[in-house]
C-alpha cells in the first residue's frame, strides 16, 4: 500500500528542484544585469581598450606592483586610442589606473558568470536535478555565455591596430548577446516556475510576442550603433534635433543602407523615434497581459516609461555620464520585464 506522506514529501521534492534551479538562473540573471551596467561604464569612461590582451586565466589578476602597472601602461600607449586621444590630451598613470579598473571588473565579472552558471549547472546534472527537457537549453545558455567572452575579445581587437575605438558593429553583438543570455535566463527560470506549479509544458512564441521582441531588437540595435559611434553628442536638444525634425548632416552620399548602419546623425534619429513605436508595441503586450499577471503589466510600463525620460535627459544633458549609465541599466530590465510579458502570453492552460 502507498503510503500518502511519502507521496506528498515526493511530490514536494519534485516541485523543490525546478524553483532550485529558477532562483539560480535569476541570480545569474542579476549578474548579467550587472554586467551589462558595468559594460555601459567601461564605454563611456572610454575604458574598454585599457587592457591589450586576452589572458582568460591569468587575467583574473590586476596589476600587482608598479612595474607591472608600468607595463600594462606601456602596451596601451602603443595602440591608436593613446597616439591620436590620450597621449596627447596628457593621460597619467593615474588616469589609466582608473580606465583598467572599470574594464578589468569588467572581465572579472564575466569569469564569475562563467564559474556561477558552469559550476552549479554541473551540481545539478549530476545529482540529476534538472527537469526532462531543460539540459539542452542549460547547456546551450552556458555555450551562449562562453561564445559571448570571445566576442568580447573580438570586439576589443577591432580597436587596437588601426582604430581609435572599437567597431560599431561588433559592440553592438556583444551587447545584444548579453541582452539576449539575460531573456533566455529570465524566460527559462519562468517555464521552470511553472513546471514547479504543475505546468509542465513550456510557454510557446506567440505572433505578438514575436513581435514586440523584433521591434524592440531594433531599438536595442540602434541604442548600441548610438553608443558605438557616439551619436548621442550629435544633438542636445529635444525633441528637435539641432532645430530640425529631420537632422542636418545625414551623409547619404554612400546610399540608404550605409547611411542606416553608420551615419550617426541618422542613427540617433532612428533610435529616438523607433523608442514610440517600441512604446505602442509594449502597452498593447501590458494592456494583453494584465489580466493574467497584473503585475508584469506594471513592470512593462515603468520600464518603458523610466527608459524613455531617461533617454530625454541623457540627451539634453549632453550625455551625462550617470544618466547614460542608468538608460543601459535600464534597458536591460525592459528587456527582462518584456520576456516576462511575452511568456505570459505564451503560457499553456493547466
Amino acid at each position: 500500500m502507498t503510503d500518502p506522506i511519502a507521496l506528498k514529501l515526493s511530490a514536494g521534492a519534485a516541485r523543490a528542484r525546478p524553483v532550485a534551479i529558477s532562483n539560480w538562473l535569476y541570480s545569474v540573471a542579476f549578474l548579467v544585469f550587472i554586467m551589462v551596467v558595468v559594460g555601459g561604464i567601461t564605454r563611456l569612461t572610454e575604458s574598454g581598450l585599457s587592457i591589450t590582451e586576452w589572458k582568460p586565466i591569468t587575467g583574473a589578476l590586476p596589476p600587482l606592483s608598479e612595474a607591472d602597472w608600468l607595463s600594462e601602461f606601456q602596451k596601451y600607449q602603443q595602440i591608436p586610442e593613446y597616439l591620436e586621444i590620450s597621449g596627447p590630451a596628457g593621460m597619467t598613470l593615474a588616469d589609466f589606473k582608473f580606465i583598467y579598473f572599470w574594464e578589468w571588473v569588467h572581465r572579472l565579472l564575466g569569469r564569475l558568470i562563467g564559474v556561477a552558471f558552469a559550476l552549479p549547472l554541473l551540481w545539478f546534472g549530476v545529482k540529476r536535478a534538472i527537469p526532462s527537457g531543460y539540459g539542452w537549453r542549460l547547456v546551450a545558455l552556458l555555450a551562449l555565455g562562453g561564445l559571448q567572452g570571445t566576442i568580447g575579445w573580438w570586439m576589443v581587437s577591432s580597436g587596437l591596430s588601426e582604430r581609435t575605438d572599437v567597431s560599431h558593429f561588433r559592440l553592438a553583438v556583444h551587447l545584444l548577446t548579453a541582452l539576449v543570455i539575460l531573456g533566455g535566463l529570465v524566460w527559462t527560470a519562468l517555464d521552470l516556475r511553472q513546471l514547479a506549479r504543475g505546468n509542465d509544458r513550456s510557454a510557446r512564441m506567440t505572433g505578438l510576442g514575436f513581435a514586440v521582441l523584433v521591434v524592440l531588437l531594433i531599438q536595442l540595435l540602434f541604442g548600441a550603433y548610438t553608443a558605438g559611434l557616439n551619436a548621442g553628442y550629435v544633438a542636445s536638444s529635444w525633441p528637435l534635433m539641432n532645430e530640425y525634425f529631420i537632422p542636418g548632416g545625414i551623409d547619404w552620399a554612400s546610399g540608404i543602407w550605409t547611411a542606416l548602419n553608420n551615419d550617426p546623425y541618422l542613427i540617433h534619429f532612428i533610435h529616438r523615434w523607433w523608442a514610440w513605436v517600441a512604446v505602442g508595441f509594449l502597452v498593447i503586450l501590458a494592456r494583453k497581459v494584465r489580466s493574467i499577471d497584473r503585475r508584469a503589466s506594471v513592470a512593462i510600463h515603468i520600464a518603458f516609461g523610466s527608459q524613455i525620460l531617461l533617454g530625454i535627459a541623457t540627451v539634453m544633458t549632453g550625455i551625462d555620464i550617470y544618466l547614460a549609465v542608468l538608460h543601459q541599466a535600464v534597458g536591460a530590465l525592459v528587456v527582462a520585464a518584456t520576456v516576462w510579458g511575452v511568456h505570459l502570453l505564451g503560457r499553456p492552460a493547466r
